[in-house]
């Protein structure tokens, strides 16, 4: 009961396989440069060292003919043959409000999934390359979607709702879509089984915090608010990316310095953020190195991040009328004990009582609230992975 999962960028190609068995993973790996010299694969099966492999990859059928060679090797594969592979599970990055859920491809899938394109225009070609081409290889084995956007469709529509005129949500569905649903999904479901109570009791609010974030209101394990949007710029501080900002900020610089659309996408998307602001790096541990040090813009942007953080949590307790539980994931939510410290320091008069002992974690599942806090904080590894293939299993094997 094996199923592989693939999470296919532009220039990249990521999998896993796993046997549903027991949920374990067998291999995982990247095919990375595809396209570009220098292409390679990277694999490691599962109590072996990694196993590098420079090798031409001009396109994702290429790639995928890679990745399913490796997995049938003696040496590196897990894989006696290819029937072994019972589904494939592809992340894909929107589906608009089509899919709540992940379902079987078939072509009116992939047209919605076509039709979402101008709405993702850097995630979702690159997942139908991956998709046609692993249907191609494997014209006989189903294949999976799971959206990064499937959990946000529970949001109510005063949530999703903007206030332009709403013609433009009738006929272009200009709205808050919100990214990172398996994450949040996974890390809420996880945090409600730590604590020892069922997940439609709770009010929790899970805090993704990477290169990109996104801070989700989680009630009774149904999405009803998130801080990205129509796209991957607004909530918090980002690596790059700006997170909120006054729309009228972009037109007074558009107009006032000549930018075109194109370039002030650049700029929001790939200038600001932990790297514009503090002049140094968009890897926050370098920024934390730096703010250490006594460096004022990286000590101002790590406040920005982290005061970003603490309004969205609040304003979701709010929004949600209590809060049970915060959780943080991802890069910098399970591995930056400053950013977590900065953030719920302060989160005492909701009924937060950090533990600034028990924070001293990395990458691993942890308690970092008080014991008897009336909030739990908690860090919890996300594994959107498992997710992809737990929906796979459930949809893919006949």
């Amino acid at each position: 009961m094996k199923v592989l999962v693939l999470n296919c960028g532009s220039s990249s190609l990521k999998y896993q396989v796993f046997d549903m068995k027991n949920e374990e993973v067998l291999a995982k790996g990247l095919v990375e440069r595809i396209g570009i010299d220098g292409s390679r694969i990277k694999h490691e099966k599962t109590g072996k060292d990694a196993y590098k492999m420079d090798v031409a990859i001009p396109n994702h059928k290429v790639g995928i003919k890679v990745v399913l060679e490796t997995l049938l090797d003696g040496d590196q594969g897990v894989l006696e043959n290819l029937e072994e592979l019972r589904a494939v599970g592809h992340r894909v990055v929107h589906g608009g409000e089509k899919f709540a859920r992940s379902v079987v491809i078939d072509q009116e899938v992939l047209d919605v999934v076509e039709e979402c394109v101008p709405l993702a225009p850097l995630h979702n070609p690159a997942n139908l390359m991956g998709i046609r081409a692993m249907i191609e290889a494997l014209p006989d084995v189903p294949q999976v979607a799971v959206f990064d956007t499937a959990f946000h469709q529970t949001m109510p529509d005063y949530a999703y709702t903007y206030g332009l005129p709403f013609h433009y949500y009738e006929k272009q569905r200009i709205r808050r879509y919100g990214f990172h649903g398996t994450s949040h999904f996974y890390v809420a479901n996880r945090a409600a089984e730590m604590l020892g109570k069922p997940i439609e009791d709770l009010k929790i609010v899970t805090c993704h915090l990477g290169n990109g974030s996104s801070i989700t209101a989680v009630k009774g394990g149904k999405s009803v608010d998130t801080s990205l949007g129509f796209g991957t710029v607004p909530g918090v501080l980002m690596g790059t990316r700006s997170g909120d900002i006054d729309p009228t900020v972009v037109l007074y610089l558009m107009e006032q310095d000549g930018i075109d659309p194109k370039s002030m996408s650049h700029i929001l998307h790939k200038e600001s953020g932990i790297q514009g602001v503090s002049g140094i790096s968009s890897d926050l541990r370098d920024v934390e190195e730096a703010a250490s040090k006594g460096n004022p813009r990286a000590a101002l942007a790590l406040n920005i991040l982290c005061y970003g953080i603490r309004k969205h949590i609040c304003a979701y307790a709010g929004a949600m009328g209590g809060i049970d539980a915060i959780v943080f994931t991802a890069g910098i939510g399970e591995n930056s004990k400053t950013v977590r410290e900065m953030t719920c320091k302060e989160l005492g008069f909701l009924g937060a009582r950090f533990d600034r002992e028990r924070n001293n974690v990395r990458s691993e599942e942890a308690f970092i609230s008080e014991p008897g806090s009336p909030v739990s904080i908690l860090v919890v590894p996300t594994n959107e992975e498992l997710v992809i293939a737990r929906d796979t299993r459930d949809l893919g094997i006949r």
